[in-house]
């Protein structure tokens, strides 16, 4: 086989095979197909797709360019759930602990924040000492002993995908489904979960604004996973304002923390609520999402997911006091709170902007090697459909800059778009 002749048959809209595919991504990988052949190959994917054969063959290939993780051995069933990014995310630290205190074994590599969009592993960090790097033994350990594990991306999982994303970021081809979808899946099925719950975004502040495109995507990663013998569900969530209240690192831990106390704002404590129904449901602990919910419930009312969180912590390294204390978390040097300039209806809380004004604090970065500052970003107080009073107030900025904070408010402000005419809550989910 010839490189060439694979990008040629793709670029004449032509379906290749599965051993097509695979020569590709492993001489890719080993450096035998070089970058500008492997850039022509996303182009022409880009330009003219892949059926959910080619992709489920593409995302198997890259799964297999490193490591698979067998989790067979070590827990009965591993469940994994991934969330397409967006503003105020923090959804992961609440519904892991909940779903592995009604006894199914979670473990989850997640990434980092990039633009506006926050990260699991950043969050967690707010927390002194945790460790995001465990090795794959270390992985596999915490699992069956713990029966819960939250750490970053192993780096011989997928080395394809990483090495096909920084090509794709530089050459225009991000916004491809089947790379895309190959890309979330690949690092899925390379981390050995048998089940596979995905919360695909949606709106102002998500990867994929439209809600068609969410269905398209969220489709596809199903597709894939039943392909390669996962169980698989796709749940379709509104990003069009920040989920709960909290935007910003540390902000965002204590709020996952509260709502295992059963204190947190109503959209995310539904949010989380739902997310973990379906795991729970997929992962064959419930019989269905009503028996679901009230598990997840109830492993908050007994504090058994607040004891599950305090495991995980302690178990990665983690200072346990912060958990019981959230006073102790980092707090930044400036607190000030923005009312309302006018009443009406909330009608927009623009989340990009909301996520965007958040990076230009400290609380994201613009490139992987950018620090964070742990103690800024926002409370959000409205949502969108809530009547507000002049004067009342609107959102908090915790800051660690005069200048940073007096331009964040003039964004946040610009986020929230007023009404004097009644506006519809907007849903939680889509489908």
């Amino acid at each position: 086989m010839r490189a060439v002749d694979i990008i040629i048959k793709k670029r004449d809209k032509q379906e290749l095979t599965s051993q097509e595919i695979d020569f590709f991504i492993q001489g890719f990988v080993s450096g035998d197909i070089p970058d500008y052949q492997a850039s022509s190959f996303a182009m022409a994917i880009l330009l003219n797709g892949m059926t959910p054969f080619e992709t489920a063959d593409l995302t198997l290939a890259m799964a297999r360019s490193g490591q698979v993780l067998d989790l067979s051995k070590v827990v009965d069933i591993a469940v994994d759930k991934h969330s397409s990014g967006g503003v105020g995310d923090k959804t992961s630290i609440s519904v892991m602990p909940m779903v592995a205190a009604c006894g199914l074994p979670v473990g989850k590599m997640s990434g980092r924040g990039l633009g506006f969009s926050g990260g699991t592993l950043d969050k967690l960090e707010a927390i002194p000492g945790y460790r995001v790097n465990l090795t794959t033994d270390e992985f596999k350990q915490q699992l069956k002993e713990k029966g819960i594990v939250l750490t970053g991306q192993s780096l011989d999982l997928a080395p394809a995908d990483g090495k096909m994303y920084a090509l794709r970021d530089v050459t225009g081809t991000v916004p491809s489904m089947p790379l895309i979808a190959s890309s979330i899946m690949s690092k899925k099925i390379a981390a050995g979960a048998q089940a596979i719950v995905l919360d695909v975004k949606t709106g102002l502040g998500a990867f994929m604004q439209t809600l068609e495109d969410a269905h398209t995507l969220a489709e596809l990663m199903v597709d894939i996973g039943r392909l390669a013998g996962r169980k698989t569900v796709a749940l379709i969530s509104d990003m069009n304002q920040p989920l709960g209240s909290a935007v910003g690192n540390a902000l965002e831990t204590i709020e996952a923390i509260e709502l295992l106390r059963g204190r947190a704002p109503h959209d995310y404590y539904e949010h989380c609520l739902h997310v973990t129904a379906h795991v729970l449901v997929l992962g064959q602990r419930a019989k269905n999402l009503d028996e679901g919910r009230a598990m997840a419930e109830k492993s908050i009312t007994d504090g058994s997911a607040l004891e599950k969180f305090r495991v995980l912590v302690q178990a990665q390294g983690g200072d346990v006091s912060y958990v019981d204390d959230i006073s102790k978390f980092e707090q930044a040097k400036y607190v000030e709170v923005v009312n309302a300039p006018r009443s009406g209806f909330i009608s927009q809380v623009h989340a990009r902007l909301v996520g965007e004004a958040s990076v230009l604090l400290g609380a994201g970065r613009s490139k992987k090697t950018d620090p964070i500052d742990h103690a800024v970003g926002f409370l959000i107080h409205k949502k969108v459909g809530d009547r507000v009073e002049a004067g009342e107030p609107l959102f908090e900025i915790h800051a660690n800059d005069e200048a940073k904070l007096a331009e964040a408010r003039k964004a946040v402000l610009a986020a929230h778009a007023f009404s004097d005419e009644f506006v519809s809550p907007l849903p939680l989910f889509y489908g």
